[in-house]
């Protein structure tokens, strides 16, 4: 009788714990696998030398030489493989004494196990690596290589030409550019690729690395230039081996096989990517890839952890004909995330929130669909972070009377900010105080305190779970109403003639704030339709944040890591005379967009054409 008492009584707390905290049991391995990765972090820090990712991947190199690596076009490399050729990579540059340690080598290299041998060789050798956008050009490709301080360029074949164009600014720079693999033709482009066949496969010697510890610089991934030219953000060892974890936190195991979709200049597909993989002890698959060949990869690959890709003709059978188990990315939809889980069944959805250079982060380890992830309190003791009210139209943290940041309500949207730290630091950008200095928040709760700003705002729920609002520059103010460019984004894209959306604000002379408007893309073999545009925006749309000024274009712009460019666009504004894609206007009186003329234009312009 008493065993049964005491059996109900503890089925009855389990029930009210699971009722009262439904999440207990998520939380709790968070927590516990927070901890460890911390435990681990601290270790790896205090070793002398300290343990970097080189040396997870020389320890398997060891220990399981034979253990895929990476998977390219069908080719397998396992991991003795790719230590024996980054080997041959770094003795041929330092017998020819073309880099040294502590130098940094700019990396300008497709997606290939040749890019990853050249990381790998470079960080044997005591190098930083930066690693450029492959679409950079011209201004772009020179800055990237300055901001660095790159005394060398790496570069391959198919991007030779890109190369040459800038290639008498490179060497006034006094920068080499070298060839690894593959043969080139351009006179000044040194072509190592015969010295590398025939190049020791012994590792180079510990000595080149004595000097690193958990803080030095192990690599510059570049943000993107949405509003600018890109800006290199510093990841020290430390932060290096935080990303890496990723994968350890979403229960990815060395069994699995990992499929990065994105490029590997990419921060979430080298670290979340290719080097989680590295500490997992997995293999990775990293294609040049259609968006067919892209699936029929991943049929035929076990336990593969993948992004999204757009519909295929096959079918919804066809989609789910996978062995996939976990999805881990950012920057999915509500709407897409059910479309995914729809069409290719029970994949496990991860959704992670971070940027680059920034000293926080979140994982929505329990696949609430729409959210990037949880509070916890042990989350909220390491790192200090809040939401803070932000004023769109200065673009500035709304103070209070003693100049200090007020915090939003419990539901309400806020600027996510994180105080900066030892645990979470922020080491800013190369070469550029000024961008640095910008993403630092003073002065927050009390003189004298620092935080990083993030530039998103996050809204949170009564539960905990974070959903990401917008990104500042993606909001704007119009009627005195905060209009979110990622709401009216997805509403036109609910339209199927619409295959794309760039909406931001543009200012009108006489009015405060700024009025919205679109750049759209349609889809092949369709008209922009005015009335039934209209008819969708007014039903779905509030007036203040209806689009009144629509930019039909062939294409929209997006950064290397797929981000819209809005600032150009913004500054040519809906002036007809700047703009030579068609316009059109947003008329109440005959319910429909217009086309854009330049007698409307001027009505706008002079106040005679109400908004």
């Amino acid at each position: 009788m008493i065993y049964s008492v005491l059996l109900g009584l503890a089925v009855s707390c389990l029930l009210f714990l699971y009722v009262r905290f439904p999440y207990f049991t998520q939380d709790f391995i968070f927590v516990l696998r927070t901890v460890n990765i911390g435990r681990l972090v601290n270790r790896f820090g205090r070793a002398s030398p300290c343990y970097t990712i080189l040396d997870r991947f020389a320890d398997i190199a060891r220990s399981h030489p034979q253990k895929p690596f990476l998977v390219f076009e069908g080719e397998v490399f396992s991991y003795r493989d790719a230590d024996r050729v980054s080997n041959r990579i770094a003795n041929a540059l330092r017998e020819r004494a073309l880099v040294h340690a502590g130098q940094t080598v700019a990396l300008f290299h497709g997606n290939a196990p040749q890019y990853v041998c050249t990381w790998l060789a470079l960080a044997k050798l005591g190098c930083t690596v930066a690693l450029l956008n492959t679409n950079l050009r011209s201004r772009s490709l020179l800055h990237c290589c300055d901001c660095c301080c790159a005394t060398a360029l790496i570069t391959d074949a198919d991007l030779a030409p890109a190369v040459a164009e800038v290639l008498p600014s490179l060497h006034m720079c006094g920068m080499s550019v070298l060839l690894l693999f593959g043969s080139c033709k351009t006179d000044g482009i040194v072509n190592l690729s015969a010295a590398v066949r025939g190049a020791s496969e012994e590792a180079p010697p510990l000595s080149l690395r004595s000097d690193i510890n958990i803080w030095s610089p192990a690599l510059y991934i570049y943000t993107s230039g949405t509003t600018g030219l890109p800006k290199a953000a510093v990841i020290s060892h430390h932060r290096l081996w935080l990303m890496s974890f990723l994968q350890r936190m979403t229960g990815v195991s060395s069994r699995d096989i990992l499929y990065i979709y994105l490029p590997l200049y990419h921060s979430a597909g080298f670290l979340a990517g290719l080097t989680g993989a590295i500490e997992r002890g997995t293999a990775s698959h990293t294609p040049k890839h259609t968006q067919e060949r892209t699936q029929n990869t991943l049929r035929n690959a076990p336990q593969s952890t993948v992004r999204n890709a757009p519909k295929t003709h096959s079918g919804t059978e066809r989609d789910r004909d996978h062995r996939v188990r976990l999805a881990l990315g950012n920057g999915i939809t509500a709407a897409t995330w059910e479309e995914f889980l729809r069409r290719f069944g029970n994949v496990h959805i991860c959704e992670c929130y971070g940027a680059t250079e920034g000293n926080i982060g979140f994982l929505n380890y329990s696949g609430k669909i729409g959210s990037i992830g949880r509070v916890t309190a042990i989350h909220k003791m390491l790192i200090p972070f809040t939401f803070i009210k932000f004023d769109p139209e200065t673009e500035e943290p709304v103070r209070d009377s003693a100049g200090l940041c007020v915090e939003v309500a419990p539901g309400e949207t806020g600027l996510l900010v994180a105080k900066i730290n030892k645990i979470a630091p922020f080491s800013g950008y190369v070469k550029n105080p000024a961008q640095t200095e910008k993403k630092k928040l003073r002065n927050v709760f009390k003189k004298g305190d620092l935080y990083f700003n993030t530039g998103d705002l996050i809204l949170a729920d009564r539960h905990g779970f974070l959903y990401f609002q917008d990104r500042i520059g993606d909001t704007f103010r119009w009627k005195g109403e905060n209009v979110s460019t990622t709401e009216v984004s997805e509403v036109l894209l609910m339209l199927d003639s619409i295959e794309a959306a760039n909406v931001y604000g543009v200012r009108v002379s006489g009015h405060e704030g700024r009025i919205g408007m679109a750049a759209l893309k349609l889809t092949d073999g369709t008209e922009f339709d005015g009335s039934a545009t209209y008819k969708h925006v007014k039903k779905l749309l509030p007036a203040y944040a209806r689009p009144h000024f629509i930019r039909i274009q062939d294409e929209l712009d997006v950064t290397g890591t797929f981000k819209q460019v809005k600032g150009q666009l913004v500054q040519e504004g809906f002036d007809p005379n700047v703009i030579q894609s068609k316009l059109f206007f947003l008329d109440e009186s005959k319910q429909t967009f217009v086309p854009l003329t330049q007698e409307l234009y001027s009505s706008i312009t002079n106040g005679h054409t109400r908004l």
